[in-house]
């Protein structure tokens, strides 16, 4: 916050100072009443979320809650409202803003916001790169993992990366985003998709019957080139859930 000595509030949570227009005008001490006072004023060519913003906000009454209009000014807009008024508040508020304008544009003012928005900058890079080291490295490790998994072990992995999911609630997404079949001799088999892209993979065993018959059966298995696919699919989906 810039020292000054405050006749005004003046609030700096956004990219520019503002003023409440409720404050000045209580401040100036106009007889008119606020809403029409404001309505009034915007008509000499102020535009809305240019020269003001609106905000609502909720107050208590007796039976409730009731909804107020403000309006966050800038301080340009707030020097030509003084004027208008032609009166000793209206100058005396007017110098008050030059005084915040001046402070606000000072060198060392300039300075010290441009390393607080680089220091933001630099924790938030440095949160991200800390919470998605152990996916990327991960990430890596299945991408040169050569050997095929069972859809069971993928789910795991899965879970282990903090995407809630079980074996049957995996195979069932499977089937319905189509990598697998889902009805027939086929079923719980790679889709042709699968296949083509390097996905999943058949893993055919033959069993001998001690009555002399063969019986073969066939496993979908996830290459390490699937296991990567899906994990960061649904790593994604977490990301896009909590943003």
């Amino acid at each position: 916050m810039i020292e000054t000595n405050e006749i005004i509030p003046i609030n700096y949570d956004s990219d520019r100072p503002t003023v409440s227009a409720k404050g000045l005008h209580e401040f100036l001490g106009t007889k008119t009443d606020f809403r029409h006072w404001f309505d009034r004023m915007a008509e000499y060519g102020f535009a809305e979320n240019v020269d003001f913003s609106r905000l609502v906000q909720k107050c208590p009454t007796l039976g409730g809650t009731q909804d107020t209009v403000d309006y966050q000014l800038t301080i340009d807009m707030a020097k030509e409202l003084c004027m208008i008024q032609r009166t000793e508040r209206g100058k005396e508020a007017r110098r008050y803003f030059i005084k915040v304008e001046n402070a606000w544009n000072d060198q060392e003012a300039l300075m010290a916001r441009a390393l607080k928005m680089a220091d933001a900058k630099i924790s938030k890079l440095e949160s991200k790169v800390e919470n998605d080291a152990p996916k990327v490295l991960f990430a890596d490790a299945v991408a040169t993992a050569k050997s095929s998994i069972l859809i069971g072990d993928l789910a795991k992995l899965i879970r282990q990366n903090g995407h809630e999911i079980g074996q049957k609630r995996l195979f069932r997404w499977l089937r319905d985003n189509s990598y697998l079949m889902g009805h027939g001799e086929s079923y719980n088999l790679p889709t042709q998709y699968s296949m083509e892209r390097g996905l999943m993979e058949i893993k055919e065993r033959t069993i001998n019957n001690p009555d002399g018959t063969v019986l073969t059966t066939k496993t979908t298995k996830i290459t390490g080139k699937g296991q990567q696919y899906f994990i960061n699919k649904f790593l994604k989906d977490e990301e896009v859930k909590r943003g």
